[in-house]
Order: structure tokens, then C-alpha cells, then sequence
């Protein structure tokens, strides 16, 4: 499955192919050790972390707890995938005046350029769903069948003024200043539109590779971004007195995409900087903000 094209919302199962590959750049496992560590073999993760099948639940788990992410997030948009996956989704959207749920805008790569969004059969032996999980898939479902309800009834009911029924409020983003540090944007909801911007000119490194600084107010945090990279080029974002936060292009895969960097503090933009490393150099090209 591509990328979502600029300007239109990812897939569930998209987004959570994504979110798995970042996963697994940040253990710093190749393919064939993350299928040592796991019991899935090279082929599925590669077919998991590629779009073309949706990983079972316990992949999903495994590969939280190799990168020591808190699984419950990742879980949620598993369960949203699967029913996208199976068509269960469609299913239940046909009877709410046909109109399909809103999804959030992926900070990924479209096939255009840099604007702000991969996928998945299941395996047997799915294990048993925890309540938290359920809970957090529960209120999407609420939410979403709430709105459809709302926009029939406004459609409908005779003697009212014409109008639309307003969209959910999206969430609030998931973390602040330090606690979004080395955690993702996208995943924390930073790096949604309307929450992110770009901090000064867009950088293109001698090998014709892009990148730049992002930056939520919100969220109070920055990350890098890099796309048209090459195969081992990396790219980091940091702050005087902390650890800088990098990502590496491990693999075709992530060259044909769009990579961005776990995010770091920046309150003030002080001292903010972006590095880029081309592949088997060990020099860096650094930027202010």
C-alpha cells in the first residue's frame, strides 16, 4: 500500500504499518534480528512494516515492548485497522448516511512532496483484547457514530434552521516539552495539521537529500524531517543540554519515504539545530533553525 497523497488523511492500516517501521528503526534491529527476537519470520515483518498485511496483534505487542513503547496507543489503531482490514468499517459506515469516518492526517511523505502519511490478514491464535484497549477503540466508535447520528438528524428534522453538524474535536495532543521527548510526533499527535509548522528554509544536503525542522507550539517540541534520502543517511534535531534525537534511513523503503526524528524539548527554539550525516561519511552538515 503507498503513502497517502498530499493533503488526504491515511488509512488506519497505513498509519499503523508506519508507526510499526518507526518502531523498529528506534531498536535498531535489522529484519532478520527482529525475527530472531520475535516469533515472526523476515518475509511477515516485511510484509507488516511494507503495507501489504495486516501484523497480528501479538507482532503488534512484541515489537511495542523490543522498542519499549507503551502498547496501548499502537493496540488501539491495530483494532481501527483490522476492521478497516476485514471491512468491518465500511460495513458499519454505509448506515450512517454513507459517509466514512474522519481520519488524521499522517506526518508522512505523500509521492509529491513534504506535506503531512503504510498496512496489513491476520495471524491465528489472536490473543484476548485488554480492557483499556477496548475502551479507547469504544469511544472512537462513540464519537463517530455520534456525529454520523447528528448530521441525519440536522439533514431531517423539519422546522430547523439548515446547518451542519460540527466534526469532533480532534484530541489533544499527548505529551508537553520534556515528556515529548524521543517520543513521536506523529504518534503523539503533534505533527498533526494545524499543530506543526517548519522552522526556517528547507535544507537540501549535497546528496540531494531534503530536510528541516518542525516545530509544534503546542506540544512544545521539535523534530527533523528527511525525505530523498539514501540508505544510511541520518538526520538529527537538538537543544543545548540534551541528547540529540536522530533517525537513520535504514532500508529502499524508508528512501522512498518520508522520515522524521523522535521529537525533543524546545520550548524556546534556543540553540535549536538540525544535522544532516550522509551515508558512510561520519561528517555532519549542521543548520540553526
Amino acid at each position: 500500500m503507498k503513502d497517502a497523497a498530499p493533503g488526504t488523511a491515511a488509512s488506519a492500516c497505513a498509519r499503523l504499518a508506519q508507526e510499526l517501521s518507526r518502531l523498529r528503526m528506534r531498536t535498531g534491529l535489522s529484519m532478520a534480528a527482529l525475527a530472531k527476537e520475535t516469533a515472526y519470520s523476515k518475509s511477515s515483518w516485511e510484509r507488516y512494516l511494507n503495507g501489504k498485511q495486516l501484523p497480528a496483534r501479538q507482532a503488534v505487542e512484541a515489537l511495542c515492548a523490543r522498542a519499549q513503547e507503551p502498547p496501548e496507543r499502537l493496540l488501539a489503531l491495530w483494532e481501527l485497522a483490522d476492521q478497516e482490514w476485514s471491512g468491518r468499517a465500511r460495513k458499519a459506515a454505509r448506515p450512517a448516511a454513507g459517509r466514512s469516518a474522519a481520519r488524521p492526517d499522517s506526518d508522512r511523505l505523500g509521492q509529491g512532496g513534504p506535506p503531512d502519511g503504510r498496512a496489513g490478514g491476520t495471524r491465528d491464535g489472536a490473543a484476548r483484547t485488554t480492557l483499556r484497549v477496548r475502551a479507547v477503540v469504544a469511544a472512537v466508535c462513540v464519537a463517530g457514530l455520534a456525529s454520523g447520528v447528528g448530521m441525519v438528524v440536522l439533514s431531517t428534522g423539519a422546522g430547523t434552521s439548515a446547518g451542519r453538524a460540527s466534526p469532533p474535536a480532534a484530541p489533544g495532543p499527548g505529551c508537553h516539552a520534556q515528556t515529548c521527548t524521543g517520543k513521536s510526533p506523529q504518534l503523539m499527535g503533534c505533527g498533526m495539521p494545524g499543530r506543526a509548522h517548519t522552522l526556517g528554509p528547507q535544507r537540501t544536503a549535497s546528496t540531494g537529500a531534503h530536510f528541516e525542522i518542525r516545530y509544534s507550539e503546542q506540544c512544545g517540541a521539535a523534530w527533523a524531517r528527511m525525505w530523498r534520502s539514501h540508505t544510511g543517511d541520518a538526520v538529527e534535531v537538538s537543544v543545548p543540554n540534551s541528547s540529540p534525537q536522530r533517525v537513520r534511513a535504514a532500508d529502499k523503503n524508508d528512501d522512498e519515504g518520508y522520515l522524521f526524528t523522535p521529537m525533543i524539548r524546545a520550548g524556546y527554539l534556543t540553540g535549536l539545530r538540525v544535522c544532516f550525516e550522509p551515508a558512510g561519511t561520519g561528517r555532519k552538515e549542521c543548520f540553526p533553525r
